[in-house]
């Protein structure tokens, strides 16, 4: 099953970045929910009841945002994609990893906003989901490169 963001939202955003770090390394760092508040500084908190799985559910605080987050799609070490609402706003979000020839990894995030909130102001929603997107990807490059 290959879950998608939802392309007809208000707010959409797509990026990607090379990394310099093995797969595994990257993969771990991402998905070690448990874990984000410490090298991810937007991250304030994060609840998990285990490792990630489809179906199970974290909770995290972001920019003054309670989120809880279900595992909708994953593939170890490919993909994960990760939805749910927060304060009116209904999020998607996909993320893959693609080794490349020469041991890099390319990092894809892909995410969608929909709900009230995001109809009322989509350009200001989708200039705070670009930042926030950006800087996640610059973070957890360095950091995985770093590692």
């Amino acid at each position: 099953m290959n879950v998608h963001i939802d392309r007809t939202a208000p707010a959409v955003v797509e990026l990607s970045t090379t990394v310099r770090a093995p797969l595994a390394r990257l993969w771990e760092l991402h998905t070690d929910v448990a874990a984000w508040p410490s090298w991810l500084p937007d991250v304030d908190s994060t609840e998990t009841t285990g490792p990630l799985a489809v179906g199970s559910v974290f909770r995290w605080h972001t920019h003054g945002l309670d989120i809880t987050s279900t595992v909708l799609e994953l593939i170890p070490r490919h993909r994960i994609v990760w939805g749910g609402p927060a304060h009116g706003i209904e999020g998607v979000h996909v993320w893959t990893f693609e080794e490349t020839a020469d041991g890099e990894v390319t990092v894809r995030t892909e995410e969608s906003w929909s709900g009230a909130p995001v109809d009322a102001e989509p350009e200001a929603l989708g200039r705070a989901l670009r930042q926030s997107l950006e800087s996640w990807l610059d973070t957890l490059r360095t950091t995985a490169e770093a590692a």
